[in-house]
C-alpha cells in the first residue's frame, strides 16, 4: 500500500483508507472481518464521524476489534464532529464534548485526526481555536482538519486557529468532478466552467492540505460501478483497466490517485473482497492520456 504524507503533518498514511459510516449495519463478527481485512492490505487509516449510525459505528468499530493498546498503535483513526439535527455546531462546548464522546465510543485516549464535518456559518474562529488548543494540550487530538470547506472558510478559521489544518474531506470521484471541471473550462461559457468550489483543488495543493475524496464511486443515481444506468463510463474503466490489470472498480480509484494532488481516498464499502480489490489500485499510476479518456467517458468535455 502506497503511503503519502497527510498535509503538513508527520503522519504517513495509506492513499486508500476505510470510511466506517456503514459499520453500524454489521454485527461484531462482520465488522471485525472488515477491519482486519483493511489492516491486512495496509489500509490502517479509519475514518469516522459522530453521526455515523448515531455513534453506533464508532462503538461497533471498537467493540468488534476488542480495542486495546496493541491494536490501537497499528491504526490511524480520524473522526468528525459538527453536524447536529438540522444545524451545524462549531461551539467550543460541542466540539470538546463531541470529541470526548467519540473517544469513549472508540475506546481510545486520542484520535490522530479530528475534522470539522460541515461549515457552520455561525462559526466564531476564536471559539474554535480555544477548543482546538484545549484538545491538543490534553492530548486527545493530535492533528486537525476540515471537511466540505471552501478556501475562504478555511482562511477564516486560520485567522485564529494556530494548528495546521492538514486535510479537507470533499466529495470527488469519476462522476463527481466539479472541482476539476472548473479549472479545465476556465474562460469558456460551458456550464462546467462554473466554479462551485472556489478553487479548492488548487488551494489545497498550494497550502499542502490533503484532499480526502468521499463517495468516490457515487453518481446522481447511486453507485455508478456496474450500474446499467452508466454503461459508457463502466465500459471505459473496464477497457483501460485491462492495461493495468485492474477491473472497473479498482480503476475508478486509480483514476483519482493519478492526480498529482496526492489525495487520500475514503472508501465506503463494508465488503472485504471489495476492500482488497480497491487496495490493488494503490500503487498503480495510469497515463495522462488514459486519465483524460476516462474523464471524457464520464460525460465531461475538454475544450
Amino acid at each position: 500500500m502506497k503511503k503519502i504524507q497527510l498535509g503538513t503533518s508527520s503522519l504517513q498514511v495509506p492513499n486508500v483508507s476505510l470510511g466506517c459510516m456503514r459499520m453500524n449495519a454489521l454485527d461484531n463478527k462482520e465488522a471485525e472481518k472488515v477491519i482486519r481485512t483493511a489492516l491486512d492490505v495496509g489500509m490502517n487509516f479509519f475514518d469516522h464521524a459522530d453521526i455515523y449510525g448515531k455513534g453506533e459505528s464508532e462503538k461497533r468499530f471498537s467493540e468488534s476489534i476488542k480495542m486495546n493498546s496493541s491494536i490501537r498503535e497499528k491504526m490511524i483513526i480520524q473522526t468528525k464532529i459538527a453536524i447536529r439535527n438540522g444545524y451545524y455546531d462549531f461551539s467550543k462546548k460541542h466540539i470538546i464534548e463531541g470529541v470526548e464522546k467519540s473517544l469513549k465510543r472508540l475506546n481510545t485516549d486520542y484520535v490522530d485526526v479530528f475534522l470539522l464535518h460541515r461549515p457552520d456559518t455561525l462559526m466564531e474562529p476564536e471559539e474554535v481555536a480555544e477548543a482546538f488548543n484545549e484538545l491538543e494540550k490534553s492530548g486527545k487530538v493530535k492533528h486537525f482538519g476540515v471537511s466540505n470547506h471552501s478556501p475562504q472558510q478555511i482562511e477564516l478559521l486560520n485567522t485564529a486557529v494556530k494548528q495546521d489544518l492538514i486535510a479537507n474531506q470533499l466529495q470527488l470521484g469519476v462522476m463527481h468532478t466539479g472541482m476539476i471541471d472548473a479549472g479545465i473550462n476556465v474562460n469558456t461559457k460551458h456550464p462546467n466552467a462554473i466554479d462551485r468550489d472556489h478553487g479548492v483543488l488548487e488551494y489545497s495543493r498550494l497550502n499542502k492540505m490533503t484532499i480526502q475524496p468521499w463517495s468516490p464511486v457515487h453518481a446522481e443515481k447511486g453507485v455508478f460501478l456496474n450500474n446499467p444506468e452508466y454503461p459508457i463510463i463502466n465500459e471505459k474503466l473496464s477497457e483501460i483497466g485491462e492495461k493495468y490489470g485492474l477491473d472497473n472498480e479498482a480503476m475508478s480509484i486509480a483514476w483519482l490517485l493519478r492526480h498529482p494532488a496526492q489525495m487520500q481516498v475514503i472508501l465506503g464499502t463494508m465488503n472485504p473482497e471489495r476492500i482488497k480489490n480497491y487496495a490493488s489500485a494503490s500503487e498503480v499510476s495510469i497515463s495522462r492520456e488514459d486519465w483524460y479518456e476516462i474523464y471524457r467517458a464520464a460525460g465531461n468535455i475538454v475544450p
